[in-house]
């Protein structure tokens, strides 16, 4: 037997152990220790669903304006994650930004998704450097973690998909995310395209 076989047999071995221990933990569980998972679980449940109230109550699941700057720092006071657009009324590209974010606010009730006319906020558009419209400032915990600039990052177009800009957003946790980080949504369709293809023409050379 080689190494390589050795190394196999030994991390074969290695996660036999832990799944004979995982079982055997299992099978020594009482009812008192069933009782107290079950517990435990219903008590997550419990702040799970206060969490959700919390959020709520503070305006998570809408798409709003904030009528004046000064409501901005309310909002940072009661949520943790915060997605801010900038606008002008002059803008298309901001209409276009309203479509997504007004989509994605009822499916991300963990983040705040909210808008400001930049025009009408100055003391916060010069604080956050704000020179291109539309930009999305993204702010957790009151600390402003990232800022998606025009549609340079969400492919430099105009019809881009919603499904894009909740990756772009995703990026820095502001909302959660189940998908793959690594690409953006479209890129990831044109890879397993690719891949299809490719084993597809492969099959049939072997037959």
């Amino acid at each position: 037997m080689n190494s390589v076989e050795n190394q196999l047999l030994q991390v074969t071995q290695a996660l036999e152990k832990q799944v004979d221990a995982t079982i055997e933990k299992i099978d020594n569980l009482d009812v008192n220790d069933l009782e107290q998972l079950r517990k435990n679980r219903i008590k997550e449940l419990q702040k799970q669903e206060e969490k959700k109230r919390e959020w709520l109550k503070n305006d998570h699941g809408n798409y709003d304006e904030l009528p004046e700057e000064q409501r901005f720092f309310d909002v940072i006071k009661k949520s943790d994650n915060i997605v801010l657009h900038f606008y002008t009324n002059t803008s298309e590209r901001s209409k276009i930004v309203d479509m997504h974010l007004k989509a994605l606010a009822p499916k991300h009730i963990e983040a705040r998704f909210t808008k400001l006319n930049a025009e009408k906020c100055p003391f916060l558009s010069e604080k956050l450097k704000i020179k291109v419209i539309p930009t999305i400032v993204l702010i957790q915990k009151t600390i402003l973690v990232d800022k998606i600039i025009g549609f340079t990052e969400l492919g430099n177009r105009d019809d881009f998909t919603t499904e894009v800009l909740e990756w772009r957003i995703a990026q820095n946790g502001i909302i959660n995310y189940e998908g793959d980080l690594s690409a953006p949504p479209d890129q990831q369709v044109i890879k397993k395209s690719r891949s299809f293809n490719f084993k597809w023409r492969t099959g049939n050379r072997n037959i």
